[in-house]
């Protein structure tokens, strides 16, 4: 080993330590928000989570979940350390891979390089490696338990790999690399599919290393084959292998009466036997080309056999197996990701199209007395063509997408968007809204960490800015350092370097707009997707480090001394990663955040014990998956995600006990919600049921597919509808008065019916479900529904629900007046006071984002709210007085800032005579809004308007009912003034 190589192992290792220590000191200690708690229940117990599973990354979570040595509160910190290490190991192959570029820039072998020339490569190579260490997007990936960690260290090795085997000269030892460098691949889609779009790029240098001299042609030649070898992958090995298998599956055990997993056997054994005798042949005829490829094409399949986990684990059925995986035909879907359905790519149809005809496309199978039976096709709508364009950005008719692009294009109801229109929806919003926009952020600065956020150009500075604002802690500008550096490093390829500019050049293309193509956003997404893009963030970090190269030579014509001029081009270099690291610190430490945990435990303390929960969101789904998976609380609640009780696997899966919970009331069976039957339940008014149809009895006909309730489709088969819009369900008053469910002032209002409309709309399948278990139910168990869902998923029974908490419970009395939910003071002030959880809310140096002062805060502020409101009503202001006081000490505005609902909490504080407190929330409120308002006046913006305007209008009529008249008129004239202006 050269005296080189030695000093740039250290250094890399050196980078390496900076960035596992930033890592380790920042990272989570307990389950985010989104896809972690999922990731982190599925890989503790080797489950399977939503489509396309990530085996690889559940493997490795488990190996680490090994190292809380039982104690499982430490579980989730454990698998969190995956991303940390290997986003540490990320920045190490990146050190490695901006040294062997810059080595190549100065155009020496290593042990003829000068001390000068060292310092250079490997200054480049640390201001490179920590810029992307302190990334705005992958610093945040970094220390959660998500997939993109690891993917970015695959994404780095293979790519460092290719570049290795570039200097290897010995031909054999070169071929071994290459094989390495395609296991790699396989491995890698076993954690994401990122890794792949590098091979076309990677391609180039494969040709520009065989050929010596290039041409154009050439080099298409070799981005074209480099295209073809990803198709082969990720349309052959992910795709094309399993449905063969599935093919083979089928005919075996239909056509031939085979029992089941027999067509998969033979198959695997024709594959293999195949491939190995290829591997044979070819090494006998000395066939080196295409024995490297068919020992290349092995080793990928090898690493993709992680994904046997998925099958494996699915046929134990787990209490989180999505999409239920457990044969070959579910297995090939789940892999195929086909409950997301698929986007319009070169040519389809635009927002307003809508289908002329369906045709049946692919069958459905599913598993019937020994045989595989056609549940259902899957529809192939057709179009005509003057509803379809090529290369349809403006594409999504789903939920309010029509409604957006005609707000973001200007056009009318009805209008159809041109290829004009298209166009700008592409450059403006998928490109320079859902890239550019995440470009800016990583290397020119960060507006907020607000959802939208732009990026800061180095002019804006904080001055003039309301408090709000300008006290951000996601507010970071780098001032174009990092950005300007990168371009020096462009340049410094293109001088020197024009083959390697291609080859990065193309990577970062790859890894960032072919992917913006490819994915075509809709113009709304649940969270900003940032986290996507961090491949071409990656590449951009090679230019970085390569800008230290640039200043090195430029400074050759006035600094003369090669060691000082490295020296000199390292610190101003080193600049770049300061800055970002010094300000990105408080905006990514999440060392003392809990609170995603103990929301969780906060919901599922709201219900009885032995209840059934429906939750919506990831948000109030995942991180209770993980507390009941991981840490076994509260595993007597029936979790029921609606997002997925449209689906029969999820549904059968509700219908098996788990842990504590006995399976849910679902009396319908497989057949009446197999996939393709009921999956939308039109309304359909009969006259003879008009006035009200008992649901016990609906429930009943859509079991028997009773003709008295179906219609029939345009193809001709029945479907079963919702024939009146108001149900009725039959009470047993004695019964419900012996379970001891209502407050004693409730009885009264017990009758033996409980009557409601449903409204005249269409069920889909979940609504058929949850109708179903409350109509069989027969209010044995408790039934609740999170606060956080939307007003749909009530279905319309909110006058039959009391709040306990974060959710409300189903009751079979209406109480009059209580259009929101009837407020069961004891029961919620029990659950709110003493079975909630509040670690580090207080602490004003833990960092909480958007997602933390969304539907947490708000679920929090707004229960506190009706309770103390309730606890007014009834004349208890000692319990409303302490409730009060109890939240704002747990969530105070120094970590979680007031909002709209703490508004409404200055009146409460007049009213129990906590006039000191209620007067500084009031003033505290008061200057805010007016800060935003008048900034928002003044640069015709729109940052929440509408909330400030309430919230002066709430402090106004609070200050007025809590006789201070001065600050009412204030806030009464700074609201007339605003809404005059904004009126204007």
């Amino acid at each position: 080993m050269s005296k080189f190589n030695r000093i740039n192992n250290i250094t890399g290792w050196l980078v390496f330590a900076v960035a596992l220590v930033t890592y380790v000191l920042t990272v989570e200690r307990t389950a985010s928000f989104w896809d972690c708690g999922e990731f982190i229940a599925c890989a503790y117990k080797l489950q399977v989570p939503h489509p396309p599973g990530a085996p690889l990354f559940l493997l490795i979570g488990r190996m680490f979940s090994l190292l809380s040595f039982g104690d499982v509160t430490k579980v989730a910190y454990w698998i969190n350390m995956v991303s940390v290490v290997s986003s540490a190991f990320t920045i190490l192959f990146l050190f490695w891979t901006i040294s062997l570029l810059a080595r190549k820039i100065i155009g020496k072998k290593d042990d003829e390089l000068t001390q000068g020339e060292t310092f250079a490569v490997l200054g480049a190579g640390i201001v490179g490696a920590l810029a992307y260490t302190f990334s705005d997007s992958f610093w945040f990936s970094a220390v959660e338990a998500e997939v993109y960690g690891l993917s970015s260290f695959f994404t780095a090795i293979v790519i460092w790999a290719v570049f290795k085997w570039e200097r290897i000269e010995d031909e054999a030892a070169a071929n071994r690399w290459l094989i390495f460098t395609f296991y790699l691949v396989g491995l890698s889609i076993g954690v994401h599919l990122l890794n792949l779009v590098t091979i076309p790029a990677l391609a180039l240098v494969y040709y520009f290393k065989k050929y010596k001299q290039p041409t154009l042609w050439g080099g298409v030649a070799a981005f074209f084959g480099g295209l073809v070898v990803l198709a082969i992958i990720n349309s052959g090995v992910i795709v094309w292998l399993p449905s063969m298998a599935g093919k083979f599956e089928i005919f075996f055990v239909n056509t031939l009466g085979a029992p089941y997993s027999m067509g998969i056997l033979f198959f695997l054994v024709l594959f293999i036997g195949a491939l190995v005798w290829g591997i044979i042949y070819t090494a006998k005829k000395e066939k080196v080309l295409w024995n490297t490829a068919l020992l290349a094409f092995a080793f990928v399949v090898i690493g993709y056999s992680s994904y046997f986990l998925v099958l494996v684990r699915s046929n134990f059925n787990p209490p989180i197996n999505e999409n239920d995986p457990s044969d070959v035909i579910s297995y090939v879907s789940y892999l195929k990701r086909e409950q997301y359905g698929s986007r319009p790519l070169l040519f389809g149809p635009v927002f307003t199209a809508r289908p002329v005809s369906s045709e049946k496309g692919e069958p459905m199978y599913r598993k019937a007395n020994g045989r595989y039976v056609i549940a259902d096709y899957r529809p192939e709508y057709v179009y005509e063509k003057n509803q379809q364009m090529l290369f349809p950005r403006v594409h999504s008719n789903q939920m309010n997408h029509p409604q957006l692009y005609r707000e973001k294009l200007g056009l009318a109801e009805g209008q159809k968007p041109s290829m004009r229109d298209n166009l700008s929806f592409f450059f403006s919003h998928q490109l320079g809204h859902m890239y550019w926009r995440y470009f800016l952020w990583n290397f020119v600065g960060r507006e907020s960490d607000e959802e939208g956020a732009g990026g800061l150009r180095p002019w804006e500075t904080s001055a003039g800015l309301p408090a709000p604002m300008a006290n951000n802690p996601g507010r970071d500008n780098y001032y174009m350092i990092p950005f300007l550096l990168g371009l020096l490093g462009i340049l410094g390829q293109a001088f020197r370097r024009k083959n390697d500019l291609l080859v990065t050049g193309l990577l970062f293309m790859m890894m960032g707009i072919a992917l913006v193509v490819y994915l075509n956003s809709p113009p709304v997404e649940p969270r900003e997707r940032d986290y996507i893009y961090v491949g071409s963030f990656y590449i951009f970090a090679f230019w970085i480090g390569l800008g230290v190269v640039f200043i090195y030579d430029f400074l050759s014509k006035v600094l003369p001394p090669a060691s000082t001029r490295a020296g000199l081009a390292t610190v101003l270099g080193l600049a770049a990663p300061i800055l970002m690291g010094a300000k990105g610190w408080d905006n990514h430490d999440r060392s003392n955040r809990y609170h995603s945990v103990d929301f969780a435990k906060n919901l599922l303390n709201s219900c009885a014990p032995n209840a059934i929960l429906f939750t919506g969101g990831d948000n109030d789904t995942f991180p209770l998956w993980y507390v009941q998976e991981v840490e076994g609380f509260r595993t007597d609640v029936r979790v029921c995600n609606l997002s997925l009780l449209g689906t029969d696997w999820y549904i059968g899966q509700m219908k098996r006990k788990t842990y504590e919970s006995d399976p849910l009331p679902i009396s319908l069976d497989y057949a009446n919600f197999a996939a393709g039957k009921n999956d939308i339940v039109p309304f359909y008014e009969m006259p003879a049921v008009k006035n009200g149809i008992n649901l016990k009895e609906y429930i009943a006909l859509v079991k028997q597919n009773n003709a008295a309730i179906q219609v029939p489709l345009t193809s001709g088969e029945m479907t079963s509808i919702l024939p009146s819009s108001v149900l009725v369900l039959g009470i047993n008053s004695d019964e419900v008065t012996k379970m001891k469910i209502l407050k004693p002032e409730l009885s009264s209002f017990v009758k033996d019916t409980m009557q409601w409309t449903i409204g005249k709309r269409d069920l889909y399948k979940s609504d058929l479900i949850m109708l179903d278990m409350i109509a069989t139910n027969d209010w044995k168990r408790p039934i609740y529904f999170s606060g956080t869902l939307t007003n749909d998923n009530y279905l319309n029974l909110k006058e039959f629900m009391q709040l306990e908490g974060y959710a409300y419970r189903l009751l079979p009395v209406r109480v009059p007046g209580a259009t929101d939910g009837y407020v069961n003071t004891d029961v919620m002030a029990n659950n709110l006071m003493k079975k909630t959880f509040w670690r580090e809310l207080d602490n004003p140096n833990t960092y909480y984002d958007g997602t933390y002062k969304g539907s947490p805060a708000f679920s929090a502020r707004i229960a506190f709210m009706r309770l103390v409101d309730q606890l007014i009503r009834e004349g208890k202001n000692d319990k409303a007085k302490e409730a009060l006081n109890f939240i704002l000490a747990k969530m105070p505005d120094k970590t979680i800032p007031y909002d709209q609902i703490s508004a409404n909490y200055v009146n409460y504080l007049f009213i129990l005579g906590e006039n000191k407190k209620a007067i500084e929330i009031a003033t505290v409120m008061g200057a805010r809004a007016e800060e935003m308002l008048k900034y928002n006046v003044q640069h015709h913006v729109n940052n929440d308007t509408n909330i400030q305007l309430y919230v002066l209008q709430t402090l106004s009529n609070a200050c007025r009912e809590g006789k201070q008249e001065a600050m009412a008129k204030k806030y009464e004239t700074l609201l007339q003034q605003y809404m005059t202006v904004l009126g204007g």
